[in-house]
């Protein structure tokens, strides 16, 4: 899962610059966590390597990030994934504010949200904050693949991959006058595309940096990154957050100083090692932004 397959991040996302939430008291949510002894924290599902399932266990960099708090609130955690809906909005209603219609219980955080102003504004439901991340797309290609370093219209004939109704997948088929659709096999996530370049069922794939990172270190087989950004892709990339309940700020707030202490000490690095991908800071939250 990608946030490309959705309309929100065609272009806007990491041009919008910090959120400017005002701390707002709001007690009851964390003490009501405490009280219970858990943090129920909503993941995406199959969106590897941020989170999936794996052996029973749910597995990826979300998920770990999500312990790490929870441990430093003294709470146990209740990690819920649940598949993307057609707008990361229909996400927001079902996991954070209000609950899914067919007996999803609304979760005290969602992981994973576009960190974007204009969004944000839109969501009045919801606080989105602690900005983790720094998300854009790229491209791995098959070791032989000489092509990989130049210009799309260079890639026709080969085995292309992406993940359907993604960015990518939109980037691919779309541009350049179309000509490289019927070269473009599309795969249920971008790690998969990436990874069937490893096992050479696919010469390149577009993908965001992370799905890329993380195949490459981890999905069998050989692949390379290409060095160099991809021409005529609009999208310049977008920061990555969490949203809670706007009643429940407090949490959200206690959420974000762990996170903040993450970053500095070196913690939050090391989780996305563990997977294979450089931890790029946020724009909203890097030196100068």
């Amino acid at each position: 899962m990608t946030f490309g397959r959705r309309a929100f991040l065609g272009g806007l996302a990491a041009s919008a610059g910090a959120l400017a939430l005002p701390r707002v008291s709001n007690g009851a949510p964390l003490a009501k966590v405490r009280e219970l002894g858990v943090l129920r924290v909503g993941l995406y599902e199959n969106n590897r390597p941020w989170s999936w399932e794996e052996g029973g266990k749910v597995m990826g960099i979300d998920a770990d990030i999500a312990r790490a708090v929870a441990k430093s609130l003294g709470v146990g955690t209740d990690l819920a994934l649940f598949p993307a809906d057609e707008e990361v909005s229909d996400d927001l209603r079902n996991v954070v504010w209000r609950g899914g219609l067919l007996g999803f219980r609304k979760c005290d955080v969602m992981m994973h949200v576009p960190f974007d102003r204009t969004f944000a504004a839109q969501e009045d439901q919801v606080a989105i904050l602690a900005p983790y991340y720094h998300e854009g797309f790229g491209a791995a290609c098959s070791p032989g693949m000489a092509e990989c370093e130049g210009t799309p219209t260079e890639f026709r004939g080969r085995k292309l991959a992406a993940e359907i109704d993604s960015i990518p997948d939109f980037y691919l088929i779309g541009s350049f006058g179309g000509i490289l659709r019927p070269d473009v096999t599309h795969y249920t996530t971008g790690y998969e595309a990436v990874a069937a370049v490893k096992s050479g069922k696919a010469d390149l794939a577009v993908a965001t940096d992370a799905q890329i990172e993380a195949a490459l270190t981890h999905a069998p087989g050989e692949g390379k990154r290409r060095k160099g950004p991809l021409p005529a892709m609009l999208s310049p990339g977008w920061d990555i957050g969490i949203a809670v309940d706007e009643k429940s700020r407090s949490l959200g707030f206690a959420f974000e100083e762990e996170m903040d202490a993450m970053m500095a000490d070196g913690r939050m690095a090391d989780i996305f090692a563990r997977y294979g991908v450089t931890w790029r800071p946020a724009n909203a939250v890097a030196p100068g932004a």
